[in-house]
């Protein structure tokens, strides 16, 4: 039997000239890669334009955190924390079509704030309205005598257009070098049990909080960490980085993967067909992963351990921003920009991973062609994304665990930390005694003058010692009494700190 091919169409085709046969193409499949990008960018716009449509209606808060004098909690509290503020997560935005693609609902998210003005320095909490009551839950739940207050934003009346004739400004956002599978290294790995002083923590907070207090008039730092909420599926996407560490999977092209389903597909009709050495082969496969942890190198095995452990907690999607803004005539770059930039590299694993400023993309340093208008698009760029605390601008958020967060913000442990310019409450609150006689009006009228004399008295003689030791003060007292120091009641005492009044736009009740 003869079999004959027909090629007279072929011939045919290709004798046309090269704009017939593209136009061929095109008609026949080249229009579908087309449609494909076009079908995509619709649906992009579309959920852009509903989602912007549906986070009009969410009204957001800035709670100011005043942690309480003496605080010897360790970041393990604020891990608590987050775990608490993981409750926030919603799966409708990701099972529900109808939310997601016709209503345009999203995943609200945190920031995590530290801002010093002036050198004062304030820890913030950035947080939808409705999930208001979970942050103070969560605050109070591991820092009992902690002070809460809704704040004003100290991003308001400050240039977001560049250049500026009054201020400059420096930013970037801070990205993981590696995988985000890989940990950076945690507050757990900077214990010292042998420290001759007693005091085994040495706090990754005090290099902050010492370049947060050593700013001076017309400097601002702003530290952010915009957390989202996710569920429990992201461990699986981490195995793959294993398997990879492992040699159990190829480079992952799409090639590849399609030849390894086909190959698992030849396998798994042979073995239903033959039945032969199912047994054998169990065994063979379990050898072989003991022979693979043996074989590993240490550094491979110390990858595998270390990411086991990060996905054994709570994580969220994580976007870092740090911005210097500041008055021309002050400004301190090497200072501020390298102080800061050393604070991040506490935390580097080389090994492992480490975070490091995206100078690729947002940060406000450009080389090569058209610097000047490059330049000046970056810093609108990171100052305009800082203040929305916009959780999609910029790079792709990273992923990392709720010991990883704390290590990175959390209230510094004072045994640890000096930075005498960090709001805090001037005591821990308590109970009043049982005999105390409150029904007695003229027993109160006099406890509470003496309280009253005893605040005073104690207040002037912080004022004295502050001033004795250097010029810059603010008193660690609550923040209605703060707000009365700064309008000038008629009291000699607070008449004293006048001149020396916090930047009118650090947060206050």
């Amino acid at each position: 039997m003869n079999i004959v091919i027909d090629l007279t169409s072929f011939n045919e085709f290709a004798n046309q000239s090269i704009d017939k046969i593209m136009l061929d193409i095109f008609l026949t499949v080249g229009w579908i890669p087309i449609a494909i990008v076009f079908l995509w960018g619709a649906k992009e716009l579309w959920l852009f334009y509903i989602r912007k449509k549906w986070t009009v209606g969410i009204k957001y808060i800035l709670l100011a955190i005043d942690i309480p004098r003496g605080n010897e909690q360790t970041p393990k509290a604020v891990e608590n924390m987050f775990s608490y503020l993981a409750g926030a997560h919603s799966s409708a935005p990701q099972d529900d079509l109808i939310k997601k693609y016709w209503e345009g609902e999203v995943q609200l998210s945190f920031s995590m704030e530290i801002v010093s003005i002036d050198g004062y320095t304030q820890f913030l909490i950035h947080t939808p309205l409705i999930y208001r009551n979970l942050v103070e839950s969560a605050v109070y739940s591991q820092y009992s005598d902690a002070e809460i207050t809704e704040v004003n934003d100290y991003t308001e009346g400050l240039p977001t257009r560049f250049p500026d004739d009054e201020y400059d400004v420096w930013g970037a956002e801070f990205i993981q070098k590696r995988n985000s599978a890989y940990p950076i290294k945690t507050y757990k790995e900077f214990e010292h049990q042998l420290d001759p002083e007693g005091y085994p923590f040495k706090d990754t907070m005090a290099t902050l909080m010492d370049l947060c207090s050593s700013l001076i008039k017309g400097e601002q730092l702003w530290y952010q960490i915009i957390i989202i909420p996710i569920g429990f599926d992201w461990p699986d996407i981490y195995e793959r980085e294993v398997n990879k560490i492992l040699g159990e999977n190829h480079k992952g092209t799409w090639g590849n993967k399609i030849i390894d389903h086909i190959m698992n597909l030849i396998t798994f009709i042979s073995q239903q067909i033959y039945k032969l050495g199912e047994d054998s082969e169990i065994k063979k496969d379990e050898k072989d992963d003991v022979l693979k942890m043996i074989n590993l190198k240490p550094k491979e095995k110390k990858q595998v351990e270390a990411i086991h452990e990060k996905v054994s907690k709570l994580g969220f999607e994580c976007k870092i921003r740090m911005v210097y803004l500041a008055k021309k005539d002050v400004m301190n770059k090497p200072k501020v920009v390298n102080g800061f930039v050393g604070f991040i590299k506490q935390f580097a694993t080389l090994d492992l991973n480490n975070i490091k400023p995206d100078m690729d993309r947002t940060a406000t340093s450009v080389s090569y062609l058209f610097k000047e208008g490059r330049l000046n698009r970056r810093k609108n760029n990171i100052v305009r994304n800082y203040i929305r605390r916009d959780n999609k601008a910029g790079r792709r958020p990273g992923i990392l665990n709720i010991e990883e967060l704390a290590t990175l913000w959390h209230f510094p442990v004072e045994s640890a930390v000096k930075a005498p310019l960090i709001q805090k409450t001037p005591g821990k609150k308590g109970e009043p005694p049982m005999s105390l006689p409150v029904s007695e009006e003229i027993v109160t009228g006099q406890l509470n003058k003496i309280i009253a004399n005893e605040e005073k008295m104690n207040l002037a003689e912080e004022i004295k010692k502050s001033e004795n030791k250097n010029n810059i003060f603010r008193p660690n007292i609550p923040r209605n009494e703060l707000n009365r120091t700064m309008l000038g009641e008629d009291n000699n005492d607070l008449k004293i700190i006048k001149n020396n009044n916090p930047p009118a736009n650090l947060p206050f009740a």
